[in-house]
């Protein structure tokens, strides 16, 4: 008998297959293959009892603090450890349970049988001539030759924006924006560009966005996350797809001293409410944008980045736009032209953490490291 250790990211389905294990077994097996960390925070000391011994019972583990077990820490946090064969059980056993554990059973069915999205790459293109990145700075026919480059390049979905974005930018206002935007978007409509790529507007002006919506584009990119409700009536008149993305403050104070207690929970309550929007004007197709850099810190970047795969209990596609930010520039000093390396190896993480949209400028070179990375992630046995 000969022995290798196998990556703990192995494609164990594929090489299930390969070793003509049964249907049935697959399936079983699948779901013990994968591990779930559960971070709970002040949870009651009886509830966490409860919890750990039904955890042991089944072979999981929930991991607590010195004091939990006699109850001398009343609240405390703790951390569940189980796979996904698991957390199917613990989210029918805990329904009974009492201390607010049914909260926790409703929370851990959400992570069953998720649907799974092949990524997307969102190319950017600024209509403008302040966004931060020069490299990404388009207008007339010089847009359009580029839009088509993208989408030979391997774009699925194009962004369009008129509006910059960056820490300490002001609004144009409204007539300058439909200045910049409409050449381009009636030209993507004259051409039928939006019969061989997605398009997106990057705008929270209502008005804006109804024009674009009304010559072929299918998303809304509203960096204020639905702050103005007028956006999502438009979205819902078209049934159209909306991208909600979180932001503290506006571009111009959003990088004052940011803080979180916990930034995972601040976003998330922030996408609950922005959802609960969305879907009382109809949107159905809701993309969920964790803004990287928008009113963050270095630690909140990565954070978010890290723990991406929280977010898909609401069962939207997660989009990560990091290209070129300033957090590769705190992590290594570099200038925004040669952040590119930086950029793809963030993007890479998010995938492999659960994004399925990557906002970026250089689609050619994101093309190329996402499948390569996808071969490497096929690779079995």
């Amino acid at each position: 008998m000969e022995i290798y250790k196998l990556s703990n990211d192995i494609d164990i389905v594929t090489t299930m297959k390969k070793l003509n294990v049964d249907s049935g077994g697959i399936s079983i097996m699948k779901k013990k293959s994968h591990l779930n960390f559960f971070y709970l925070k002040h949870i009651y000391c009886g509830a966490s009892n409860i919890l750990k011994q039904d955890a042991l019972s089944i072979g999981a583990e929930l991991i607590v603090p010195h004091g939990a077990v006699d109850c001398s820490l009343q609240y405390h946090d703790a951390i569940l450890i189980c796979n996904d064969k698991q957390l199917e059980i613990l989210s029918n056993k805990e329904k009974a349970q009492p201390f607010k554990l049914k909260l926790l059973a409703k929370f851990l069915s959400k992570f069953k049988n998720q649907k799974q999205y092949s990524p997307k790459i969102m190319g950017v293109i600024n209509a403008n001539d302040d966004s931060f990145f020069s490299g990404s700075r388009f207008s007339g026919d010089e847009a359009v030759a580029k839009i088509e480059k993208m989408i030979e390049e391997g774009a699925d979905i194009i962004d369009i924006g008129g509006v910059s974005s960056r820490p300490g930018s002001e609004y144009c206002g409204l007539e300058e924006e439909l200045r910049r935007v409409t050449p381009i978007i009636k030209e993507i409509y004259k051409r039928n560009l939006y019969q061989k790529a997605i398009f997106s507007i990057d705008s929270f002006a209502p008005e804006v966005i109804d024009l674009a919506l009304n010559s072929g584009f299918k998303i809304a990119n509203d960096i204020t996350g639905l702050s103005d409700e007028n956006v999502a009536k438009v979205v819902g008149k078209y049934n159209a797809s909306v991208c909600i993305m979180h932001m503290k403050g506006t571009p111009k104070n959003m990088q004052n001293k940011p803080f979180y207690e916990n930034v995972i929970l601040e976003v998330d309550n922030f996408f609950k409410e922005r959802i609960e929007i969305a879907q009382k004007h109809g949107i159905e197709d809701i993309i969920l944008d964790v803004g990287i850099g928008f009113g963050k810190r270095l630690e909140d970047n990565l954070m978010l980045i890290k723990h991406l795969e929280h977010f898909s209990h609401y069962g939207y596609e997660i989009l990560v736009g990091a290209s070129r930010k300033s957090m590769i520039d705190m992590i290594i000093p570099t200038p925004i032209e040669k952040r590119l390396p930086g950029t793809l190896a963030i993007h890479i993480e998010s995938i492999r953490n659960g994004a399925t949209i990557i906002r970026c400028h250089d689609v050619a070179e994101h093309k190329q490291a996402i499948e390569v990375y996808k071969a490497l992630n096929n690779t079995n046995i």
